[in-house]
Order: structure tokens, then C-alpha cells, then sequence
């Protein structure tokens, strides 16, 4: 097997020259990772006319989930703004609903999008379809106060990066499968999408340090599935293994050609339109996994982000009064 990689685009091959990279994850590791905080959310408040709202709501097996509402201080309720349910990344062991979060925010101050974030239970402590269900009944709750956010239920994204990509996803096979909630889109952002952690592009970020590897991939599912494997494993949760594609509403998938998740979302993509679905592919050429989450100033990000906002806009155009 082969250990070439795609070269990086040279600008982030410089930004990401004085950041620490990891070849593994570890329980130490992951205890020590957990302890750093997210970037305040205050802050990205602060040159923003946003109303914020920090809601409970019960998980199946009563735990409490929180939720975090961001309103445009303006809102017109009687227009019935989209919505944009955020699913934060963090290879399903760390972050919080706060985790970039500054990418939605883009799109509440562009489309005046309500931008709903949930703190999913994290593996190890929560296993198997608890992340995904946390997400769900998140959802739930959107569609069932629709009216009291100002929000048209019919236009609500889900989106997430990473770990929340795939539970984006999995969210999305959930709604269909259970008929509702309704969604418009799912805006999928290096989807982390297949357990099975056995293709080309796992492949070649494997036993070299990285933003995400093969080895914390690995750490990662099984710190959700434990043992589990095979027919075993749940497509809500692993939805690269779900069987059916059909009948899901546009995605937009978008990932970079060095990284991990490569090859098993531009997979994902071929699978939804062989079922005769719609997806948007974009693989960003030197792009490493979360690139634009990490570093937003580079062009390449500048790019990645512009184009997800223009394939919302011909999703979602904004709201006008009514």
C-alpha cells in the first residue's frame, strides 16, 4: 500500500507548521483535550444583533439536553426564517454545542437564520445511538416550537462538522425513516461517516501525526460502538452502512483531498445520487480535515466557506417580511 499523500495547499501547509499534531488518541489524552475550552461564544456575539436563549430538553432516557437558540435581534416572526440545526465536531469524544460555531453564525448574519446548537451526550460515557437520539430529539423540539422561534418548519437545515457531519446524517436517515421531522437540507462538512475505517484515504493518514488520523478515527468509533460490528452496527450511527439513500433531501458534502475522511464522503455522495438523490461534492484539493475551522483567514477557507453559503442561498433565500 502505498504512503503517498496529496500534497497540502502550501498556505495551510504553513498556518499548520506551529500547531501540535497527534498521531493517536488516548483516555489520558482525551482527558487533557476535554479541558480546553471552545472559543467563548460572547465573543462571537459581540459584533452581532443576536438574541440567545439556552433551552433543556429531555433525551429518551430523561436526561436533560441542552440547547442553544441564536436569534437575529430583528427577527421577523411573521416571516418565517429558516432554521440551522448545528451537530459540533469533535470525532464523537470532545467539544461542546459552542465548537465551531462561528460557522452557522455566518449563516444567521447572511440568510437571518435562527441557528440552534445541542450538547449531544459524548462517547465514552454515552455509546451506540445515544448521540445520535440526543440529536433527534433536538430536532424534535425545533419542529415542535417552530412558531414560537419564527421559523417555517419546512425550511430547517441540519448541519454539522466532523463527528457532527455524521450525525447530521444520521439525523437526516432518522427523519426520513420515522417520517418526520421534515428537512429542507443537510449540510454535511467532512462528514465522519464510516466505522469501518478501511479505505484508501484512512489509509494514507495512518501512522503519521495529523489533525485527525487513522489511529484516533479508530479510538474514536470505538469509544461509540465498543465491540460492536457488522449488521450490528446502526446506520443512524455509522450511516456509510445504511442501505437505503433514497428519498433524503439535497446535501451538500464537502471535504479536502488530504485528509481521513476523503474518500468515504465522496462515497457517501456517489451513493445518494445512485439512489437518485441530489448532493453537492466539493473536495478541496490540499484541504487537511476542519481546515476552515481552523484556520478561516486562509483563501482556500475563505472559498470553502463562500461556497457552502451560495449552495444555502439557492436552498434557503432569505426570509422576507410578510
Amino acid at each position: 500500500m502505498t504512503t503517498a499523500r496529496p500534497a497540502l495547499d502550501p498556505e495551510l501547509r504553513e498556518l499548520l507548521g506551529g500547531m501540535p499534531l497527534m498521531t493517536r488518541l488516548d483516555p489520558e489524552l482525551l482527558g487533557h483535550l476535554r479541558k480546553l475550552p471552545s472559543t467563548p461564544v460572547e465573543s462571537l456575539l459581540a459584533h452581532r444583533q443576536v438574541d440567545r436563549r439556552e433551552v433543556s430538553v429531555p433525551a429518551e432516557d430523561g436526561a436533560a439536553i441542552a440547547l442553544s437558540v441564536f436569534s437575529p435581534a430583528n427577527l421577523d416572526r411573521t416571516a418565517a426564517a429558516p432554521c440551522v440545526y448545528w451537530m459540533h465536531g469533535g470525532g464523537m469524544v470532545m467539544g461542546d454545542r459552542f465548537s465551531q460555531i462561528d460557522i452557522p453564525l455566518e449563516w444567521l448574519d447572511e440568510f437571518g437564520a435562527v441557528v440552534v446548537s445541542v450538547e449531544y451526550r459524548l462517547a465514552p460515557e454515552a455509546t451506540g445511538t445515544t448521540l445520535v437520539d440526543d440529536c433527534y430529539r433536538g430536532l424534535l423540539w425545533i419542529a415542535a416550537h417552530s412558531e414560537e422561534l419564527g421559523i417555517a418548519p419546512a425550511r430547517i437545515v441540519v448541519a454539522g462538522a466532523s463527528a457532527g457531519g455524521g450525525l447530521a446524517a444520521g439525523v437526516t436517515l432518522m427523519a426520513r425513516d420515522l417520517g418526520a421531522p421534515a428537512i429542507a437540507a443537510q449540510m454535511l462538512i467532512c462528514p465522519m461517516l464510516d466505522h469501518r475505517n478501511t479505505s484508501v484515504s484512512s489509509r494514507q493518514y495512518s501512522g503519521v501525526p495529523g489533525v485527525w488520523t487513522r489511529e484516533m478515527n479508530e479510538f474514536g468509533w470505538r469509544a461509540v460502538l465498543g465491540d460492536l460490528a457488522g449488521a450490528e452496527v446502526s446506520g443512524y450511527v455509522s450511516p456509510a452502512v445504511a442501505e437505503d439513500l433514497s428519498g433524503l433531501p439535497a446535501a451538500y458534502i464537502d471535504t479536502g483531498s488530504a485528509e481521513v475522511f476523503r474518500d468515504e464522503d465522496t462515497d457517501y455522495a456517489s451513493r445518494i445520487w445512485a439512489a437518485g438523490g441530489q448532493a453537492e461534492l466539493h473536495v478541496w484539493a490540499g484541504g487537511f480535515h476542519g481546515f476552515d475551522a481552523l484556520y478561516p483567514q486562509a483563501g482556500i477557507s475563505a472559498t470553502a466557506r463562500r461556497t457552502r453559503t451560495d449552495w444555502l442561498g439557492r436552498i434557503l433565500p432569505a426570509p422576507t417580511p410578510g
